[in-house]
Formats: structure tokens, sequence, C-alpha cells
């Protein structure tokens, strides 16, 4: 059962140029893109994101860019007076291994600027967010070139395998709470 069955928030985070879209930083986007197709969503713009409600869940991708990705999350929250329990923010994280989820309910920034952004903006480094893995990073790279280089097409096929278990993982979620949802999902998917 829900919650409180209260507002609940899915938060993709990526860029928004066609550019950046098939990058590692943009996995954010790309598994949101499997959750919006399979729970029926099209987005509109609101709080200069990507932006849809559907019944009691909220659906934001910044269009501010990575690091400023929590100017949009804290104006959604602040709309719709959602505390840092109502959110949950699904991003690449080049510090774990590709096809691997991690499901955690609070951490630093990492490295990833755009929870730094958040984190700043909301006040709190205590929220529920699923860290995609992206790496390890190549040897021969910044962290910055490699989170802004291109998947694969191998990779990219990989993704998509992970996003329809992302959908699973987030109906988890909504429906039975954090917990539940690494119990079942925090490993390697791939």
């Amino acid at each position: 059962m829900k919650e409180n069955n209260k507002m609940k928030a899915l938060i993709g985070l990526g860029n928004p140029e066609v550019k950046y879209k098939t990058t590692r930083h943009n996995t954010g986007f790309l598994i949101m893109d499997e959750i919006l197709k399979n729970h029926n969503v099209s987005l509109g713009d609101k709080f200069n994101s990507f932006f849809a409600k559907k019944g009691d869940i909220l659906y934001l991708l910044p269009k501010t860019y990575m690091n400023l990705s929590g100017n949009a999350v804290i104006e959604m929250m602040n709309f719709y007076k959602l505390t840092n329990k109502d959110i949950l923010v699904i991003y690449d994280d080049a510090t774990i291994d590709f096809g691997t989820f991690r499901l955690k309910s609070s951490g630093s920034f990492g490295g990833h600027n755009g929870i730094k952004s958040i984190i700043n903006r909301i006040g709190t480094d205590v929220f529920d967010r699923l860290k995609v893995g992206v790496g390890p990073v190549s040897e021969n790279m910044s962290i910055d070139s490699f989170v802004l280089s291109n998947f694969t097409s191998d990779e990219l096929n990989k993704i998509s395998i992970m996003a329809k278990e992302a959908v699973k993982l987030v109906d988890c979620w909504i429906n039975e709470g954090m917990e539940k949802a690494q119990n079942k999902f925090n490993r390697k998917i791939i």
C-alpha cells in the first residue's frame, strides 16, 4: 500500500539538448523515458522542466542542465508541498559498475553536480535516489569526458533492458516503499 496515499515524484537527471541524448550523463532521462512509456504519461512544460502529473505521481526531467537541477526540483517540491521523503531521483553514477542499480536514502553528492545542486537547494542529503551504474571510467579519460561520452550501441541495448527493470523498481518504490525496493533491486541488473 502507498504510504499515506501521498504524492510521490520521480525525477530523472540529464541534459536537455539532443547532442546529450545518448550520453552516460543522460542515464536518468533514458530510464525515465521507459517509465513514462510504461505509465502512459506524456510530458508538458512546467518548473523549467519536462513535467507531468498523473494521479498522485509527478514526473520531472529538469531542462536546467545538470548543474542547476535543484532549481527545478525545489520549485516542484514547493508547489506541491512535497518533502524530501516524497522524491526518487534517478541518475548516472560512474563509480558503480555498468549495469548495477544502487538505491540509497541519503548520502553525499559523490561528485555528481546534479545531486549537489539538489542537496543545496532542498537543504538536505536525505532523499531517495537510484544510482544507475555506468562505470568504470576509462583509464585514458577524465570523469567529465567519460560521462559526456555516448554509450556504445551494445550499452544502449543494455540500458534499455535496465530501464524495463527500473519500471518495476519505481512501481515497487511507489507502492511498497524504499526498503522493499532496495531488497529487490539493489543488485547487478545486466
